[in-house]
């Protein structure tokens, strides 16, 4: 199956967008996920702060994932395909729930979703400046169906099967996002 394209966001929704990500604040961690604080979303990435966060992998019948395409006006790491959905818990926010709230923001899907690992990585987006380190939840759910992503998260999506996966980060690793890759080889070893 080829990658469907989610038409971008123009004008006020555009903006509307930036604007939500500048609010969000994050739950600062140690590397035990103990919890130290809170910081802004932006500021945590711009100063490497560690936080928390989760990864969603959400595989159909065929055991294919679905991929999202980072819409275009993505804050960092724009344009790179990833797994489902990623994002991160808000302060008195349980991590699980925060999970299904992002997928249905994300995706507009709902599906029941079952922590799988937990990881910590640092990644460096050269394009923004900005660094993802991240305490990270992975979480996994099976979904039937078409998904109706929001423009301003996702700028295309495909079902792809594992083998598939592995083949392109080996083949154009810079098409990915830095942690996509360390989930597939943890998760799925060759």
């Amino acid at each position: 199956m080829s990658a469907r394209i989610v038409p971008p966001l123009v004008g006020d929704a555009l903006e509307l967008a930036s604007q939500r990500d500048a609010r969000e604040q994050v739950i600062l961690v140690d590397d035990r996920d103990l919890v130290l604080g809170c910081a802004g979303k932006i500021d945590a990435h711009r100063d490497g702060q560690l936080h928390r966060a989760f990864s969603i992998l959400v595989f159909d019948a065929d055991d294919r994932l679905l991929l999202q395409r980072r819409a275009d006006v993505k804050y960092h790491f724009a344009t790179r395909w990833s797994n489902t959905c990623c994002g991160h818990p808000r302060p008195d926010e349980a991590t699980t729930q925060a999970a299904g709230r992002r997928l249905k923001e994300e995706f507009g899907i709902r599906v029941p979703l079952t922590e799988r690992t937990q990881l910590v990585y640092r990644a460096e987006d050269r394009a923004s400046g900005l660094i993802e380190h991240e305490y990270l939840h992975v979480f996994f759910g099976v979904y039937a169906g078409d998904p109706r992503p929001d423009p301003s998260e996702i700028g295309a999506w495909r079902w792809m099967s594992v083998p598939a996966i592995h083949r392109a980060l080996r083949r154009r690793p810079e098409w990915f996002t830095p942690w996509f890759g360390l989930l597939m080889n943890r998760l799925f070893p060759r």
